[in-house]
């Protein structure tokens, strides 16, 4: 059965080297130029640090009641890939929770993720369909109400605008489609708890299926990453740092609802899109 939030359906439609060369090394440099490199690297580390003094300066003293917007500049190695912990501490700050009530329906929860610098936050549609009344909650704890700004059933996406922004706004890096057998991260309030984070591959691409109360969706990237109901409208991330997609469904053949290996996101692009003006990329 397929499964959203906590609600169940069927199965998916049937878906579809050369020895290295050795360098000669180089001649040691004298012992003058040691030095006077050494105190080249301290001069420009202290110019560094007064630069970024003034920055953290200005930027505490500013009055303005507009949120700072700060881009994620996580350090990654060589090849640019960075590890499961740093793609979660550079995806955290733009990762919101979300609870509804009211409107004859349960209490729902839900993620969600700050898509462009204006605030606005993208979800699973379902999860705010129908509500009365939705609150998000930030990465820094702060709270505010929110509505539903776009949506899209046949993607089942929806656009959020909050009434207020956190004091400082990081909006998720944008990517493009993942590749099969790609490093994936995704990040909800997978069963309440805050925040989780779990890996895994990318399984598929192009997937269609049926999800209760939505109906067919397609054109969706299959995963492995763990996902279990709470986690619908979190990011899928790369390892870059990039979110690819959002997490709308995963498949259980059981009516336990719970995750066996098999989750559903809409690609980011199509998310984008969905929820109104595409965010810039």
């Amino acid at each position: 059965m397929l499964s959203r939030a906590g609600k169940l359906d069927r199965l998916p439609d049937a878906p579809l080297a050369a020895a290295p060369v050795e360098a000669e090394p180089s001649p040691t440099p004298p012992a003058r130029w040691r030095l006077d490199r050494r105190a080249l690297v301290a001069a420009g580390v202290a110019m560094a640090l007064a630069v970024t003094a003034v920055v953290a300066f200005r930027w505490g003293a500013a009055g303005s009641d507009s949120p700072a917007v700060v881009t994620p500049t996580p350090s990654p190695s060589d090849d640019g890939v960075l590890t499961v912990a740093e793609v979660y501490q550079v995806l955290l700050p733009s990762v919101v929770s979300i609870r509804t009530t009211g409107a004859g329906r349960d209490a729902a929860s839900g993620t969600g993720v700050l898509a462009n610098a204006d605030g606005t936050i993208l979800t699973a549609l379902h999860v705010v369909k129908g509500a009365a009344a939705i609150e998000i909650t930030y990465a820094d704890g702060s709270t505010t109400p929110a509505t539903v700004a776009a949506s899209d059933p046949a993607k089942d996406i929806a656009a959020l605008t909050a009434k207020d922004l956190p004091a400082v706004l990081v909006p998720a890096v944008l990517g493009g489609t993942p590749g099969i057998g790609e490093q994936v991260v995704a990040i909800g309030d997978q069963l309440g708890l805050t925040g989780s984070a779990t890996t895994g591959v990318v399984s598929g691409l192009e997937r269609s299926v049926t999800v209760a109360d939505v109906g067919k969706l397609e054109g969706l990237i299959q995963f492995d990453a763990a996902v279990n109901p709470g986690s619908s409208g979190g990011p899928l991330v790369n390892m870059r740092g990039e979110t690819v997609g959002i997490v709308v469904a995963l498949a259980n053949p059981t009516d336990a609802g719970t995750f066996i290996g098999v989750g559903f996101a809409v690609p980011i692009v199509t998310a984008a899109a969905a929820g109104g003006p595409p965010p810039p990329l």
